[in-house]
């Protein structure tokens, strides 16, 4: 094995939610629970990651809902006699770019409520965009990832800026321009957010993170996902550490281009208190794998919990409708269908394994997934502590997901 590892591999932690019930209540096969389980240990044991958790509903059951490994404590750079903190299922993990989809949903909630259109000019909202070119970009643009303006500011982000509104204001202003709003998917990894981020205040006057705890959290009763991590969260968050083998060309420049920083640097940013206090839209909601997975049942069960309406079944459908059908993605380099910050998956090739047409979610970095897969009447969220970047070990991330697809069969609809 090449690069960075967990220190230790052997006799891991597992962890086991009282949620889970038997498969059978969910018209499952018992055995195709254990197999799924059986390949996140076969990838755990690659070394790649501290600490993993994955929970899965099916039929609205919750039929698999476990962790393994330590949230802190095993990392490569952990000195010997570190504590170890063990993981569990109700591990707080970052959800890094899975946390688009959240901010998406927040951005469609507004034009739910008739205060925003999707084909309204962002320039109508932020006369900072208000020059050639930039006036032309949508919300619809935005939210698609073809807004044309994938970068940011040399250098990333600084810390002590996250909360600066006028910066990010004066950043997109500046912003390189780098093709015809509309004519190019080019994933914004961080611009996006931002972007969406400044359009929310402006037009409703609220915060990312208040509308999510108004909207979501309450109605729903979760803890976390939300932007950051509360003080008394952070003792048993997930670390996330750089892991596997140094990063080469084309990966550096891909990093420097969508994040401004190297590897090192942003797995020191994410773990500082200032990320954990910030509001990053794109980049910091915070939620157990259970919290994730149920926020994408609700999504499944088109946007109601509990007979409580969190967003209209329309709205669901709007975020994901296909915007366009695997065009490349100039900045990830890979064929993507989005919706409305939403990945989409496809019967032919799909980050949700085989035959996952009508899936949608999305990844967050690096092994991170977030889904709900209507034909299987599932939701899923994988989560992960280990950030390894070029690495053959990814067949066994890939294995995971195609053995959850193979092994919870589609439904008549």
């Amino acid at each position: 094995m090449i690069g960075r590892r967990i220190r230790s591999i052997e006799n891991p932690p597992i962890g086991r939610s009282d949620r889970e019930v038997e498969a059978g209540n969910a018209d499952l096969d018992p055995q195709a629970v254990e197999r799924i389980w059986a390949s996140v240990l076969r990838y755990y044991r690659r070394g790649l990651h501290p600490a993993m958790a994955l929970s899965l509903r099916v039929r609205g059951k919750v039929v698999l809902d476990r962790s393994v490994g330590y949230a802190r404590g095993n990392g490569p750079d952990d000195p010997p006699g570190t504590p170890l903190i063990e993981a569990s299922p109700d591990t707080p993990f970052n959800l890094f770019s899975a946390s688009k989809p959240i901010t998406a949903m927040l951005v469609l909630g507004l034009v739910e409520r008739g205060e925003l259109g999707l084909d309204d000019p962002v320039a109508r909202f932020l006369p900072e965009l208000d020059s050639a070119g930039k006036r032309d970009i949508t919300v619809r643009h935005v939210l698609s990832h073809r807004a044309g303006l994938p970068g940011v500011p040399d250098g990333g982000v600084s810390l002590d800026r996250l909360a600066d509104h006028a910066y990010f204001r004066a950043a997109l202003r500046d912003g390189h321009l780098d093709t015809v709003p509309g004519s190019n998917s080019a994933y914004h990894a961080l611009s996006g957010g931002y972007l969406l981020w400044e359009l929310v205040r402006a037009v409703s006057g609220r915060c990312l993170k208040g509308l999510q705890e108004e909207w979501v959290c309450k109605p729903m009763g979760l803890k976390l996902m939300n932007y950051g991590l509360p003080e008394a969260y952070r003792p048993a968050r997930a670390v996330d550490v750089f892991t596997g083998p140094p990063v080469i060309y084309p990966v550096t420049r891909m990093l420097q281009k969508s994040l401004g920083v190297g590897i090192d640097s942003l797995i020191e940013t994410v773990n500082d208190p200032r990320f954990l206090d910030a509001v990053v839209p794109s980049a910091n909601v915070f939620a157990s794998a259970n919290e994730a997975c149920l926020y994408f049942e609700m999504l499944r069960l088109g946007g109601g919990f509990d007979s409580a309406p969190i967003f209209e079944t329309a709205t669901i459908e709007r975020a994901t409708k296909a915007q366009h059908f695997s065009e490349f993605d100039s900045v990830i380099r890979l064929p993507i269908d989005y919706g409305l910050g939403f990945m989409l998956g496809n019967d032919l090739v799909s980050l949700f394994g085989p035959r996952t047409g009508g899936a949608f979610g999305h990844m967050g970095f690096t092994n991170i997934l977030v889904w709900a897969d209507p034909r299987r009447q599932l939701s899923g969220a994988f989560l992960s502590s280990g950030k390894p970047l070029m690495t053959p070990e990814i067949l066994l991330w890939v294995n995971v997901v195609r053995t959850i697809a193979a092994q919870v069969p589609r439904r008549a609809a």
